[in-house]
């Protein structure tokens, strides 16, 4: 009789093990994000990126967000950069009542609307626009925004990993906005 309590109990530990799993990325709501500077697949104007001495973050906007969702997290990617995905701009602790950012967000830890601002690539706050190698093909530039339930015990400064890694088990929402720049 204890040959057949083994498997059984097996069974039962995989089965609950299966319904209590983390629901699974795919399954997440989307968010709509949009900006009026660009279409979604289009070429990013030039005033927001490195071609500009002055710089600004182009305006977003979104749609969708949870009403669980507490906070939201943008981060922008380059996953065409040479040496891996670049890192263009990271911000978090939106509030989730938040419909969009104008342009021009100052490069500053704390964003006037409640967020923070963590670090690029380089290791600076804010910002920083689409560069890619003088002639190579258009890089694309993915300006990912998630809708989490918590804010994120992070300081200013945070970097994108850190903010993922803060990030995960909370995502209640995710959209991606992609523009495309090439020099």
């Amino acid at each position: 009789m204890a040959a057949h309590v083994k498997p059984i109990l097996l069974l039962i530990v995989l089965v609950s093990l299966v319904l209590t799993r983390p629901a699974v990325a795919q399954n997440t709501p989307k968010l709509s994000i949009t900006s009026s500077a660009f279409a979604s697949g289009a070429s990013i104007p030039v005033n927001y990126s490195c071609k500009n001495p002055n710089v600004e973050s182009p305006p977003l906007g979104w749609k969708g967000v949870p009403s669980d969702a507490k906070t939201l997290v943008l981060i922008l990617k380059d996953p065409d950069a040479p040496n891996g995905t670049f890192i263009h701009w990271v911000i978090y602790n939106l509030p989730a009542s938040l419909g969009g950012l104008d342009a021009n967000v100052p490069p500053t830890e704390k964003v006037a609307n409640g967020g923070m601002q963590g670090a690029n690539s380089l290791g600076q706050i804010g910002y920083m626009g689409p560069c890619p190698p003088p002639g190579s093909a258009p890089h694309h530039y993915h300006f990912e925004l998630s809708a989490i339930d918590t804010a994120l015990s992070l300081k200013p400064g945070a970097t994108a990993a850190q903010v993922e890694e803060a990030a995960q088990g909370h995502v209640k929402a995710t959209g991606d906005l992609v523009g495309t720049f090439a020099r």
